[in-house]
């Protein structure tokens, strides 16, 4: 195994790791991981790659994306939901200590965000293929 697939395999499944965990822990965001995992997996192994494509985990919450590139409602909505939580969070806490060069930063990554998941991915109303 070359070094390029074995690093390719370790970014895979940290970031497998990270948006499992993001399931269950709304603070990390699933679908960003899963993109790498995937990403990852495709670029290492077509063993890993077609284990990733079978599970549940990819079927909920990237397969929409992939085939239709589109996301589901709901998928869509908890990412735009965590993303604003976290970074209306830190924006708040750097504005009280008075640091606005950062917040300004983050408003335009939030506004950028949010127009790209608003108005350039496509919200898929149903999943037949």
């Amino acid at each position: 195994m070359s070094i390029k697939k074995a690093i390719f395999i370790g970014i895979g499944c940290i970031c497998l790791v990270l948006g499992t965990i993001g399931v269950f822990l709304p603070i990390l965001p699933t679908t960003p991981f899963y993109l790498v995992t995937a990403y990852c997996f495709a670029r290492s192994s077509k063993r890993l790659d077609d284990w990733f494509k079978g599970t549940k985990l990819y079927k909920k919450h990237l397969e929409s994306f992939v085939k239709k590139e589109g996301m589901l409602p709901s998928t869509k909505a908890g990412i735009l939901t965590t993303v604003t939580i976290l970074m209306g969070l830190v924006f708040f806490f750097m504005a009280r200590k008075g640091i606005w060069i950062p917040c300004i930063i983050l408003a335009v990554v939030w506004i950028a965000h949010m127009v790209y998941f608003l108005f350039f991915v496509k919200t898929i109303k149903n999943l037949e293929y």
